[in-house]
């Protein structure tokens, strides 16, 4: 489904990438692991097209999109989730939700994907007349991954859904994962919890220092005395 081939990307004269290649294919959940200022967020934003690569190829069902504007990415069906939540404040949680369907596909089918975004997150239907700048933390990247479903997007983008979250709400986090999945839904996220997040995916790539270190099943990477060692403190 998606395919980055030689990606390299930074910003100004700084460089975060070097020459990263990944796949996700149809159905799949895949993470970019690694830590902070890997070069994680930034491998998102070059797929959302926020960022010009300066080398590589960007593919997503076979089709070039690196000329693409990033206004155009969310009608190819790639939406993210982004990192912070990035919600608007003063905005009810089902405005909010109307924001998600604005590509003209979505907004035809609006009540439909709003009634299917409610049927994964009942809360936010408790919910939908608050606004979401008071809601909790947890509540909030609720609001901000069923935004990112209602558009109905065949590629899911989640960068850092459990960061800044509470130990119990990340637990949570985790689980609306494994029902998203259930959906059918393909996701790649990006998350600095190894431990929790190799449990949910299929396979995983490591990112250190903006280079592809390694890669494989989630198993085989959650059992690798390497990041066992470097990453999980065991």
């Amino acid at each position: 489904m998606l395919e980055l081939k030689g990606i390299s990307a930074g910003y100004g004269s700084f460089q975060a990438l070097f020459d990263v290649s990944i796949q996700v294919n149809a159905g799949e959940a895949v993470a970019v692991i690694g830590p902070n200022g890997a070069g994680k967020t930034t491998l998102l934003r070059v797929i959302s097209r926020l960022i010009e690569p300066t080398a590589g190829e960007l593919r997503m069902e076979g089709q070039d999109y690196r000329a693409m504007p990033a206004h155009d990415v969310t009608a190819l069906g790639i939406a993210q989730v982004p990192e912070g939540r990035r919600l608007f404040p003063r905005l009810s949680v089902e405005d909010n939700l109307r924001m998600g369907a604005f590509i003209p596909q979505a907004r035809s089918r609006f009540e439909e994907r709003l009634d299917f975004v409610y049927s994964l997150f009942p809360r936010m239907k408790e919910r939908r007349l608050q606004m979401a700048g008071t809601m909790s933390g947890g509540e909030q990247q609720m609001c901000a991954i069923g935004r990112a479903l209602m558009s109905g997007p065949k590629l899911l983008l989640l960068d850092e859904p459990s960061a800044g979250l509470a130990p119990v709400v990340v637990q949570s986090i985790f689980g609306l994962m494994s029902t998203i999945r259930a959906q059918g839904y393909t996701v790649l996220i990006v998350e600095q919890n190894i431990q929790q997040v190799l449990k949910v995916v299929d396979r995983a790539y490591l990112l250190e220092t903006g280079k592809v270190r390694s890669s494989g099943p989630a198993a085989e990477l959650l059992a690798s005395e390497d990041i066992r060692r470097a990453y999980l403190g065991v």
